[in-house]
């Protein structure tokens, strides 16, 4: 694999001298900026091998460099060896940002070439502004992999299907009507729906496009004069088309969305998302026409859950739980008298969710890691490089379903056998940061980066930390990452608010020894209103006992013991009704009081 890598970046640099490019930046997405990707738009790992979810790959004529966070820098490094390509590592001191790495690599009147359908409109200004600061030229070129990736898949080209309106709850019309409502409070008039899971929740619609991500390929304009779904027929069954073009929705093909651009009227006031609409369709907007940008509005609607939404979702938590309660018990009854691997592990949490009922897959391949493998923040475990499971040290496995009543997300770390006493402390210690994360009451306005803190601070006061985020949004049979909020020590704008459901996942690495996380997913609500404000707080929705054998108690002070009991007492009350006979006793055990 790696001299095919090394065979395919010789090629690009070939097809970059012929179009008089001195280097090219490979953005890794699509032209929806998607985080998981159809296998047409795969490119990142096609060119560079590495598989993550995030990330991005500069080829120049001499040099080739790929930048990733450090969920993935452990893959990365294990990856990319031998391939020429250096890893760059994002958000660390003494890395350089993609700008500066070119600035340095390239001489002045260079030309770097990128795809723009595949760059979002602030990614391309702001490397294009910095380059520019040096005498050097960011262009278009197109999709040079094209010519070199003989065997390259087609274009997705699966089925669209309803979400019916019990499971969206909110009628197709109505989301409609709320998008037009909204973008006349911003001054504008349309808007243009590129992220795939706007569309899908815009719509009342779902797919297969991308693997664990119930989405399809397409765009949308909606403003109050007319709707118009740019998608390809073969992908809509005949009564479902006749539907929507019956609710007033224009259906036209996929590629018609420049040339529906180009024809926009002067008086056309754009609503447009900097962040998640790509920059060719930036530049096929008509200059007469005015631009004002902000936030998507589908992509704010969707993040606030309405109290059906909400219903549904615990719904969906109490089959995931029930499934989650038979993998632990498989796990406890199986380990060390069958053979076991990281795989069949992930094997057997699949096939415990597939028998739930409005079961539609996995919300991504579970990450299951073993001792030194759970250090590995987002391990792809296969058959080839799963390590054997024997009854000693920590297991960790973060897994999730998708069900037409909700999406879900959860990671637990169990002990295996006795553990060392740094081992207690370590899975305490970021026991406590998910307790208290839960436990947060918090003034309106509050954004995820000011939350960050109370889930780290127990580790902090021992020199201990995680590299990634602490929480990102979830949707709603949809998405398993969702924006705009996020709960990180980056800063984002977004403020967390009532109806936002967000994954809780504090954690800690030890390299070459093991990895703990414990996560679950906690929906914001109102609180209280007193004289100093309105506060709002998390409840939390994931069912499934937290592994009280690896708990040092010592450590928890009274309020979090209590949370802890409150919490299993609840994941009781909610299971033992829908649990098997053999699982009752099994679940009491679990979820006793400490």
């Amino acid at each position: 694999m790696k001299e095919l890598i090394r065979k395919r970046i010789s090629d690009l640099r070939s097809k970059m001298q012929e179009v008089s490019l001195d280097a090219t930046i490979i953005y890794g997405t699509d032209p929806h900026l998607s985080e998981y990707l159809p296998a047409h738009w795969q490119t990142r790992p096609f060119i560079s091998g590495f598989t993550g979810s995030a990330g991005m790959v500069i080829i120049s004529s001499e040099k080739a460099a790929l930048w990733t966070d450090s969920r993935y820098f452990l893959q990365a490094e294990e990856e990319l060896s031998g391939t020429g390509i250096e890893l760059v590592k994002m958000r660390t001191p003494g890395y350089p940002e993609p700008a500066e790495w070119l600035k340095v690599n390239l001489k002045a009147n260079s030309k770097v070439g990128t795809d723009e359908s595949c760059i979002s409109v602030n990614q391309f200004r702001t490397i294009q502004n910095s380059l520019n600061q040096s005498g050097i030229l960011l262009k278009e070129s197109g999709d040079l992999l094209n010519d070199i990736w003989t065997d390259r898949p087609p274009l997705p080209d699966s089925a669209i299907y309803e979400h019916e309106l019990k499971f969206a709850c909110t009628s197709r019309k109505t989301k409609i009507e709320t998008i037009c409502a909204e973008l006349e409070k911003s001054g504008a008039n349309l808007q243009i729906v590129t992220a795939l899971d706007d569309l899908a929740w815009t719509f009342n619609l779902r797919g297969n496009d991308v693997e664990c991500n119930p989405v399809f390929m397409a765009y949308a304009a909606i403003s109050k004069e007319e709707t118009v779904l740019f998608v390809e027929n073969m992908k809509l069954p005949s009564e479902l088309k006749i539907k929507l073009e019956t609710e007033g929705i224009q259906i036209k093909t996929y590629n018609d969305l420049p040339t529906y651009l180009k024809q926009l009227p002067e008086t056309a006031r754009i609503l447009l998302d900097p962040d998640r609409t790509n920059h060719a369709i930036l530049k096929n907007i008509p200059a007469s026409c005015k631009i004002i940008e902000g936030l998507s509005v589908p992509c704010r609607l969707k993040a606030i859950k309405s109290e059906d939404e909400i219903r549904n979702i615990r719904n969906a938590m109490k089959k995931d739980g029930v499934a989650m309660l038979e993998f632990l018990f498989w796990l406890k009854n199986n380990l060390g008298k069958i053979p076991a691997t990281e795989y069949t592990v992930a094997e057997k949490l699949i096939e415990f969710r597939s028998k739930q009922p409005y079961y539609k897959g996995i919300s991504f391949f579970p990450i299951v890691g073993y001792k030194e493998h759970g250090a590995i923040v987002h391990f792809h475990v296969t058959e080839e490089n799963a390590l054997p499971i024997e009854k000693n040290g920590f297991l960790l496995f973060d897994s999730g379903g998708q069900y037409l009543d909700g999406t879900t997300d959860i990671t637990r770390t169990v002990a295996l056998s006795e553990l060392t006493a740094q081992q207690k402390t370590d899975y305490t210690l970021v026991l406590k940061g998910m307790i208290s994360l839960s436990m947060a009451k918090f003034p309106v306005n509050t954004r995820g980066y000011h939350l960050d803190i109370l889930a780290r601070k127990d580790l902090w006061k021992q020199g201990l930390n995680y590299g990634h985020g602490t929480g990102h949004g979830v949707g709603y049979f949809l998405n398993v990452h969702e924006g705009p909020m996020s709960i990180r020590q980056e800063f984002n704008e977004r403020t967390i608010e009532a109806g936002m459901v967000i994954s809780n996942e504090p954690a800690l690495y030890r390299l070459g020894e093991y990895g703990i996380r414990t996560e679950n997913l906690i929906v914001c609500q109102k609180a209280e209103t007193t004289e100093f404000g309105d506060f709002l707080k998390f409840d939390t929705l994931t069912l499934c006992p937290i592994d009280t054998k690896a708990i040092d108690k010592s450590l928890l002070n009274p309020e979090e013991i209590e949370w802890l009991n409150s919490y299993h007492q609840m994941v009781f009350e909610e299971l033992e009704p829908i649990a098997s006979n053999e699982l009752k006793a099994f679940l009491k055990e679990l979820t006793k009081a400490i």
